[in-house]
């Protein structure tokens, strides 16, 4: 079984076996970059985990803006609440790079939730812990600045993606820079002064889609 799958709540909480019979109930489906996995709005039920890629969730406001909530990596699941309860996905799901995602329906799972009441206690942490993390950015975008929020982004995303080089932290984040802007709240315009200034400070080095962090403990207290 992936390695990754064994870091995710929904398979941490079971031994191998259970593991490897949850996972062979699971359809593969691999997305070419730029690739939809389904849009906001369409009927959802089933929870997807990112094997290999990196997946963006975006919604699309009244008047056609379009905010990035979050960047997923491998290893990471979503879309937990169409198992629950149903309905309408509040978000659209695009591949940034070629993906491969597992999938998992409502009926699939349900006996498992009946079954095992460590799937389910552990699909509700993970629900709540993305409640936490919607909550937090909720706070980020009143009570944080722009460079504030340039900064705790790209701390994340090392997190997620980053690589040790010699020099520093090698962050291959795959976002154009209104994509940046978008995972951030802010125009563009703003961003791009935030990543120069950054940048002229020695914290960071810019490059296409990617950028390499010199001084994580700088850039980690601009964040808070």
């Amino acid at each position: 079984m992936d390695a990754n799958l064994h870091r995710i709540p929904l398979f941490s909480a079971l031994d191998d076996e259970a593991a490897l019979a949850l996972r062979q109930t699971m359809v593969p489906q691999t997305l070419k970059k730029g690739k939809h996995l389904f849009q906001e709005g369409e009927p959802g039920d089933r929870l997807y985990i990112v094997l290999e890629g990196k997946i963006k969730l975006t919604h699309a406001s009244g008047d056609g803006r379009e905010s990035l909530l979050m960047v997923l990596g491998p290893g990471d699941m979503f879309g937990e609440l169409s198992l629950f309860d149903p309905g309408p996905r509040t978000a659209t799901a695009v591949a940034v790079t070629d993906s491969e995602v597992l999938g998992l329906g409502n009926t699939d799972l349900r006996p498992w939730l009946n079954g095992r009441p460590e799937v389910a206690q552990a699909l509700l942490q993970a629900l709540a812990h993305r409640l936490r993390r919607t909550n937090e950015i909720m706070s980020d975008l009143v009570f944080a600045d722009v460079p504030g929020r340039v900064a705790k982004a790209l701390i994340e995303l090392g997190e997620k993606f980053g690589s040790r080089s010699a020099t520093g932290l090698v962050v291959n984040h795959d976002l154009t820079q209104e994509e940046l802007a978008q995972l951030v709240g802010a125009s563009r315009e703003t961003v791009n002064k935030a990543l120069a200034d950054f940048a002229s400070r020695g914290w960071i080095r810019l490059e296409t889609r990617c950028v390499e962090i010199f001084d994580i403990e700088r850039l980690s207290r601009r964040a808070k």
